[in-house]
């Protein structure tokens, strides 16, 4: 899995990363570990990788993380209206650009962040798009005023316990509250670089990580209505 946290000391995004390789679900608080939503970490002293556009990586011991606490709804929503854009070049830079029709992402090797929070200029519509021959896919249609897109959603609450294949019935809750007037916050991120197909060049694409709503920004599947 892919995990990425808000430094409460500096408000900067940052993305622990292990030297081994990517992070096991093990960690996740489902599974008695330290990661959850709104859980403050002790992540001792990472080491930058200062590698564009994905700054915000920092290599870790995922032995040594421990959790000190749980910052209360209110104040980690607070938290993310502080660090929330509502332009998406304000996130990510002037070499954000489209790709395709409803895609956008940064070339390999520039950029200046990877991580931010979106405040959308319109509702968003969440749904899970059928595939043959490769997994159903949650994505999320939304908009800045400037950009129109479709993306992928990587919210790990959003999909059943093997975390590829979509929860239609958490989806459609969710689509439901995204419907109604809470105010929401997106968390946005670019992925690794890869290639759309062998005719183009890898890129960062851009995606929705993680979907905060103000009267429950910690929604957990167990309250989700």
């Amino acid at each position: 899995m892919c995990a990425a946290g808000i430094d409460l000391d500096t408000e900067q995004h940052i993305r622990p990363v292990s030297a081994r390789g990517r992070l096991s679900t093990n960690l996740l608080t489902n599974y008695d570990g330290p990661f959850g939503m709104a859980v403050a970490l002790d992540i001792g002293t990472p080491s930058p990788l200062n590698n564009k556009p994905q700054v915000e990586d920092h290599i870790i011991d995922p032995t040594k993380i421990k959790s000190i606490g749980t910052l209360p709804p209110g104040k980690f929503w607070k938290l993310l209206t502080r660090v929330a854009d509502r332009k998406l070049i304000d996130i990510f830079g002037q070499d954000l650009i489209r790709l395709g029709s409803s895609s956008c992402g940064v070339e390999v090797g520039k950029g200046s962040a990877s991580l931010g929070c979106l405040i959308p200029a319109s509702r968003p519509y969440l749904y899970i798009r059928k595939r043959s021959n490769r997994n159903d896919q949650v994505r999320m249609q939304l908009d800045d005023g400037d950009f129109f897109l479709d993306c992928g959603v990587t919210d790990i609450r959003l999909y059943g316990e093997d975390h590829v294949t979509p929860d239609d019935r958490m989806v459609r809750r969710i689509e439901k509250r995204l419907k109604g007037d809470e105010q929401v916050i997106l968390s946005m991120g670019l992925t690794r670089a890869y290639a759309s197909s062998s005719d183009f060049d890898p890129v960062h694409w851009l995606q929705i990580n993680n979907i905060h709503f103000k009267d429950d920004p910690t929604w957990q599947l167990y309250n989700s209505t």
